[in-house]
């Protein structure tokens, strides 16, 4: 049974990731606007994925633990294209792509670099949503975003709830313990 669920979890939130960004490249395309749709946010996004696709492939992971990263990635720079070009200027997207691609040898040229980067994905993470909430907080405007988009995203992010929650019991457990010992006597 647990293995069937992993399986299941594992091909479904691919199956997901494949199809993540479609819908809120289809709401740029017919809108012809990038209205609400937050460029540092698009952009801390790109970066965390860059960070954790290089970590997987620097560490020769099997590529099924990272195959959505690619995937995301090359949805995440379609939408790049399309935030420029409806803005008016697809060129300007340049300096960005180069800053991609040059931290992507960047991040190996020491093995502490890419150690460190990866730590703070889940900050670049969190820094992404955080500056997607303050564009439409700022313009009170939703504009192009796409509700299913951001819908399937927390899909793939529920998954990962039972973790979550697992860590924080262990956290609790572990702090109880701790503030439960007793000075002087040593039981392991």
């Amino acid at each position: 049974m647990d293995s069937a669920l992993l399986w299941f979890c594992n091909w479904s939130a691919l199956g997901v990731c494949v199809a993540l960004k479609l819908p809120q490249i289809s709401a740029l395309l017919a809108a012809r606007s990038a209205r609400g749709l937050s460029l540092p946010s698009l952009l801390l996004e790109l970066a965390g994925f860059l960070v954790f696709l290089r970590y997987q492939v620097y560490y020769e992971y099997p590529l099924l633990t990272y195959l959505e990263y690619p995937i995301l990635i090359a949805q995440d720079f379609v939408l790049l294209l399309c935030v420029f070009r409806f803005s008016g200027n697809v060129y300007r997207a340049a300096p960005y792509v180069a800053l991609f691609v040059t931290s992507w040898f960047l991040l190996t040229l020491q093995k502490w670099i890419i150690d460190l980067a990866v730590n703070l994905c889940t900050f670049i993470s969190a820094a992404s949503k955080f500056a997607q909430l303050q564009c439409l907080w700022k313009t009170q405007d939703s504009g192009a975003v796409s509700v299913l988009t951001w819908g399937l995203a927390s899909y793939t992010s529920a998954i990962l709830i039972r973790f979550v929650v697992t860590l924080a019991l262990n956290l609790w457990v572990t702090a109880t313990v701790l503030r439960y010992r007793k000075t002087g006597v040593k039981a392991e």
